[in-house]
């Protein structure tokens, strides 16, 4: 384990590093999850294996400190990012993002473009979220105020989630969790879709072929977005079918 100090007053950002060749590979989880958890089996498969390969943990998730002043956006959760990657001598990485570690790394890759060479997005979160009471993930989570949150309202939360997500969304912070959730619903501006659509970069998009057709993905294409659908799978497409999503990311970073 390997970690950096990523703000003024000095939190820790931590991460599990595979020794390996160039480019590095950055590995980012979603909303409380954790990065080892949801990348180990991946990061090693042998389509991917062999590449230096860092998998990290956002502040307030996982390993990584929980700094009560930080304020959990997406542009400071991506400003923390780049400081441990830079701490890392990191440059030119091929990030592998999931849900919201998506958002946090396209929002990475335009204010730090030297840090990025290459996205591959899973699932990721493009657009701003309706908070929908009940329903699992940041959607739910929002609908509490922070307080609400705090007072018990994390407990509604763990049923939503269920004992899988919820094992990995224990160990985040809770003030972090709802701060985080919150920002993510209300994205960035421009919007997480409109920095995508204007990366430089090699670009792949992978969602749950059982979701339907993704939305926009003909302008994503055109703007030279690679959108893949994966079979077989959930929201958690590295986890729920680990070969096929090993063969699209070797793929894309082919």
């Amino acid at each position: 384990m390997r970690n950096a100090a990523v703000t003024p007053r000095g939190d820790l950002m931590r991460w599990v590093e595979l020794p390996g060749r160039d480019a590095p590979r950055v590995y980012v989880h979603g909303l409380g999850a954790t990065s080892p958890a949801y990348f180990t089996e991946t990061a090693v498969h042998p389509l991917l294996a062999g590449h230096r390969s860092l998998l990290i943990d956002l502040l307030g998730h996982g390993l990584s400190d929980r700094p009560a002043d930080f304020d959990y956006s997406l542009e400071s959760h991506a400003d923390a990012l780049a400081a441990a990657l830079t701490s890392a001598e990191v440059s030119g990485a091929e990030l592998i993002a999931h849900s919201m570690g998506g958002s946090v790394a396209i929002v990475l890759a335009a204010r730090h473009p030297g840090l990025v060479s290459r996205l591959v997005l899973i699932d990721a979160n493009l657009d701003p979220i309706t908070p929908v009471p009940g329903a699992p993930g940041s959607s739910g989570i929002t609908a509490f105020s922070e307080r609400e949150f705090l007072d018990g309202g994390w407990e509604q939360v763990r049923e939503a989630a269920g004992p899988h997500w919820w094992s990995t969304m224990r160990l985040a912070d809770r003030t972090a969790l709802h701060r985080s959730a919150v920002r993510l619903t209300r994205g960035t501006t421009p919007t997480m879709r409109e920095l995508l659509l204007k990366l430089p970069i090699l670009r792949t998009f992978l969602y749950p072929e059982a979701d339907g057709p993704f939305p926009g993905a003909e302008a994503l294409e055109e703007a030279g977005v690679r959108v893949v659908a994966v079979p077989d799978c959930g929201h958690n497409i590295m986890l729920d079918n680990p070969e096929v999503f090993a063969r699209e990311t070797a793929a894309a970073l082919a």
